[in-house]
Order: C-alpha cells, then structure tokens, then sequence
C-alpha cells in the first residue's frame, strides 16, 4: 500500500525532487484559484452583514438553523454531565502536562540601566484577545482546544474565545465543550469554516474581533487565515498533517506500522512517510498495515491517505535518511533507529521529533506537553510550532537624560544627514542649539 521510492542508486536525482515536490504541496482536488475567490466572497460577505451572514453559511455549509451563535452558560454546564468523567480526568491530565511545558517558556520584561544615565529594556506583554478555531469534520478534536488555549492562557491572553462548527441540531460536541472550559476559553461561538474565520478577524454583532486566530482547519480555513493576515495575525498557514518514521533494523515493525496509519487516518491529505536502509523493515512494515487495517474503523480514509501520500523510501543509510528528512522538513519525525539520541543533532527542520520506539506521535497529539499544532508542508524550514511566544508582544523600552543624548547626538546628526533626512538631524540639534 506504500509507494516505494528507492533512492539508493539516484539519492540526489529527479525521483527525489519529485518526491519533495508532491509532499509539500498537498492541496487535493481543489483549484487554489477558485478556493481563493470562495474563501474571499465569504469574508466579505461577514464583514458587511456579520451574524445574518454567519447563520446563513451554517445552515448552507452545516446544515444548521442556529437561533443563536453563542454558546450558553448552561450549554457547558450541561456538556460536563454528558462527558465520560474517565475523559474529564484525561483532559485534566492532558491540560496540567500542557502547562507544565509551555510555563518554561515565559519570559520576563528586562531593564538595564548604565552609569550613563541611559536605560535600555524590553517589555513583554500577553496579547489582549485571541480566537481558536476548533475544526468539526469526520473526527472531534478535543486534543486541539488544549493544544491552542493552554499556551495562550500561559502567556496570559485576557480573552480567549474559540469558534467551532455545531452539529446538524445546532449543538457542540461536549467533550470540546468541556475541553475549552478546562483550557481557559472564556466564550464559545457556533461557526465553522472561512466564516468563522472572518468573524473573529473582523467581529460581529455578536463574536469579538481578536488580536490573533490560531488552530487548525480546512484548506477553507486555511486559506481564510492568509487572507485576513495583516488585519490580525494569525499562528500558521497549516497544511494537512504529516509523519515521518527514520528506522533501521532495530525497529519493530509492528510499531511503525501503526504509526504511519495513525496520522493517514486524519485526512487523505495526510502523508505518513517511512525512510530506511533496510529492505527486510520495509516489506515488514506492509505487511503489519494491511494486518492493521482489516481492524481499524477509519479503514477508507487511511487507504486513500497512503494511497495518495504512503511512501516507503530506500535509502544506503541513516545519514542519508536524514537529509531526506530535512529536505521535506516533516510535521511530525519519528527516530525509530539503534541509538536515536545519537543523531539529535543532525535533524535541522522537523516540527516534533519522537525518540525511541516508545515516543510514538499520538503521545505528542494528546499527552506529552508541548502543542501538536505544528508547522507543515515543509515550512518546519522556518517556523516553529505553537508555543507562548506566539501569544506575547515585545516592546522595545529606551531612556536617555540631557548628558546622555548630547555625548550621541554628533553620531546621530552625522547619520540622518548621511541619510538625506534632515528632519531627523533637527530633532536633535533643535536640544542643543547646533
């Protein structure tokens, strides 16, 4: 079911360019054009008419008449006696490890002041108000609530809100009901979709505009955080989701097999890719996915996932893997090899990395600590995944006295004229009479 790509005698040639190419732009069927143009009706179509726009894609798009956006008081009060109270601890558990991570990452505003009277500092503020977007789809991902609003409580974001698609019945999943109230999500608001997107970037009557949009979505929601970047921000252009395994013969077959089915059943987008020196490994990693599968209830999306995305790449050996690795700059890296450890130092873009044989990526997507909302589509090149930094803002602080910016003022004066902006040079010779 994976498609084998043997590099072994071609490691730098066209079959590993094309590989790149294909992994790194899956859009699917849709023209990005025509998706552009959709996205970018829908936006402002929310701009102009705000909620009466919102309830009419919720009915088009989800097959809902809502009478009202916002999630109520008793709607979550409701939701905590609907939800398995194993689950609840689960999400508890899974809220504590997420903090626990991301308040190592807090930074303090700093002031240094110098014997010449100068002070120079940073300050470090949280954002004011920042939207989620929880998607709906074919699976509800609790996990993503946590993995967004816990950073950004840390951070000590004042408001947080969440979008997310209600049901046909107009209702929300309770368990991402109880999840946001566990995370810190002070308001919950039923849209889906570029809609939601737009609402939060832009408000409505009844949803707040926010400072900054993060999660996950469709290549609709996807293409509506580009599109309103600049008026907010936003965490990432996310692509569908990705996983590469590096193994060798210590590897157990059984283990990889799963792993890579794992990510493919999120979306026939998804790409699980295997990269080994070994044959042996390889035709013993098929052989356990076609065994898993006949179990798994998601068995139609995985087929087309690995159809579409599966690969199987041969490689002489693990240093070649990981260049491999680091040329698609994967979401998700699992080291399933000898001595994992070993080679940290060599992996230059990957999103999350695995160690062992017993750090599998579902660890990651639900309990371990640090957010699963990773870069994709080889941006891992450049970005980093959801973390606190995305949820503060640093300003630069400067101080001088008189004595202080005389001593400077020559340089300063010398510079602005050099520079052809005689403005700047006046606002300095207009404090010292020059």
């Amino acid at each position: 079911m994976l498609n084998i790509v043997d590099l072994r005698s071609d490691f730098d040639g066209s079959a590993a360019k094309d590989l790149y190419r294909k992994l790194t732009q899956r859009t699917g069927t849709q023209n990005g054009g025509n998706v552009i143009n959709i996205v970018a009706e829908i936006i402002d179509n929310v701009k102009e008419n705000g909620d009466i726009a919102l309830k009419e894609y919720t009915k088009k798009f989800d097959k809902a008449e809502i009478e009202t956006i916002k999630v109520s008081e008793e709607e979550i009060t409701s939701a905590y006696k609907k939800v398995d109270p194993q689950l609840l601890e689960t999400i508890k558990k899974s809220r504590q490890n997420i903090w626990s991570f991301h308040e190592k990452q807090l930074q303090n505003s700093w002031i240094n002041p110098k014997e010449d009277g100068t002070m120079l500092g940073q300050l470090v503020r949280p954002l004011e108000k920042v939207g989620l977007y929880v998607p709906g789809g074919t699976a509800p991902l609790i996990s993503s609530v946590l993995m967004t609003a816990v950073p950004a409580k840390v951070a000590g974001v004042e408001k947080l809100i969440m979008c997310t698609p209600p049901s046909q019945d107009g209702s929300i999943n309770s368990a991402i009901l109880v999840a946001a109230r566990e995370a810190g999500v002070d308001e919950v608001y039923r849209a889906g979709g570029a809609q939601a997107v737009a609402a939060m970037a832009y408000g409505t009557e009844t949803i707040p505009s926010v400072d900054k949009i993060c999660g996950p979505g469709n290549i609709y929601v996807a293409t509506a955080k580009r599109l309103v970047f600049g008026d907010c921000d936003i965490d990432m252009f996310a692509g569908p989701s990705e996983i590469l395994v590096i193994a060798d013969s210590s590897a157990v077959p059984e283990y990889v097999a799963a792993d890579l089915i794992s990510q493919a059943e999120h979306d026939i987008l998804a790409s699980s890719v295997l990269v080994t020196d070994d044959v042996s490994l390889l035709d013993s990693v098929k052989t356990q996915i076609e065994k898993q599968l006949l179990i798994l209830k998601r068995n139609e999306i995985i087929e087309k996932s690995l159809k579409n995305y599966g690969f199987g790449i041969l490689v002489d050996n693990i240093e070649e893997a990981i260049e491999v690795s680091n040329n698609i700059a994967p979401e998700h890296l699992e080291l399933c090899i000898k001595e994992p450890m070993s080679i940290l130092g060599m992996i230059k873009n990957a999103g999350a990395i695995f160690v062992g044989n017993y750090s599998p990526e579902p660890l990651g997507d639900y309990m371990a600590g640090p957010s699963h909302v990773l870069p994709t589509s080889g941006t891992a090149r450049f970005s980093s995944p959801v973390n606190v930094d995305q949820f503060i803002k640093k300003s630069s602080l400067i101080y001088y006295n008189k004595k202080s910016l005389e001593t400077t003022s020559n340089d300063i004066v010398r510079f602005a004229e050099a520079e052809l902006l005689d403005a700047h040079a006046n606002a300095i010779k207009v404090r010292f009479n020059k």
